[in-house]
């Protein structure tokens, strides 16, 4: 993929990638990443469907590639803010429409993006997330969540004093193990596996957690009935993260949609069963005449 940069509305540098077009008129499927992967979590997807897609993904703001916003921004890593970076980049590519693909994180800023930019998404497809406080609906136990609030607001005030670790090289052993036992990770995962998911370099402790707290606050629970375009959702049935109790809510409330759920995927399905899932996807875009 092409790395490429735009200014967003507020200043903030953001980083974004994309596939050539495999033909004139080829259609475009935007990749909304989960918060802690970069889009080599993608890898599988991309691979194998490129000869038929145009691909765009982006770094959230303060992950990987992509610059920190102002301090002086008010909310600047909500939810909404990462849509509007989204539109500067369609902007940029000059595209109007196209499918929105979105994985954990991705889905609630996939359903965020379906609700502020009408007409923009051809179909969904959303694997590993929910739609409403995901820091209030993790856990495969039912007010589990309540508790992980106001440890993510520790983790943040602890991590902003200590600025040295806020910087965590990906591969270090400490960092891989945080994120896996916040379940953002699968513990599953080998170690190729998991070089799929997580891109080289530093790693932004100190934004991750910004944007995880912003995440916690978002609800797009009233999204799901406004929802008129085919759907498919993904689900592993060991997802301890985002139970796939979730993904069936969802698809009891969005009138087009259609569910796989995984026998032994965990919260990282698409990588680990990555011809299944990209299987699946190639049917459902080919059902529905995308």
């Amino acid at each position: 993929m092409e790395t490429r940069r735009v200014t967003s509305f507020d200043g903030t540098d953001i980083a974004y990638r994309v596939t050539a077009p495999p033909f004139a008129g080829a259609k475009t499927v935007v990749l909304v990443n989960g918060l802690a992967a970069s889009y080599l979590a993608w890898r599988a997807q991309i691979e194998y469907l490129s000869d038929q897609y145009r691909f765009i993904t982006w770094d959230y703001r303060g992950m990987y590639a992509s610059k920190r916003p102002s301090p002086d921004v008010p909310g600047a890593y909500e939810v909404a803010n990462h849509v509007r970076d989204l539109e500067a980049i369609l902007a940029a590519e000059g595209i109007r429409h196209g499918a929105l693909m979105g994985w954990s994180m991705g889905v609630q800023v996939a359903l965020e993006a379906f609700r502020r930019l009408p007409g923009f998404a051809a179909n969904l497809v959303l694997l590993n997330g929910t739609y409403r406080r995901p820091l209030e609906t993790m856990g495969p136990l039912p007010g589990l969540g309540r508790f992980f609030p106001p440890l993510v607001d520790l983790a943040a005030r602890a991590h902003t004093a200590a600025t040295r670790a806020t910087r965590l090289p990906v591969g270090q052993p400490d960092a891989v193990s945080w994120l896996q036992r916040m379940g953002l990770l699968g513990k599953t995962l080998d170690r190729q596996a998991l070089a799929e998911l997580l891109e080289p370099g530093p790693f932004d402790m100190e934004a991750f957690l910004r944007n995880l707290r912003a995440l916690g606050t978002h609800d797009a629970e009233d999204v799901l009935e406004q929802i008129d375009v085919p759907t498919l959702l993904i689900a592993g049935d060991r997802d301890a993260f985002t139970p796939r109790a979730l993904t069936q809510s969802m698809a009891r409330r969005i009138a087009m949609s259609e569910i796989l759920v995984v026998r032994g995927g965990t919260h990282t399905t698409a990588v680990e069963f990555p011809e299944l899932v990209s299987l699946r996807i190639e049917r459902f875009f080919a059902d529905h005449g995308f």
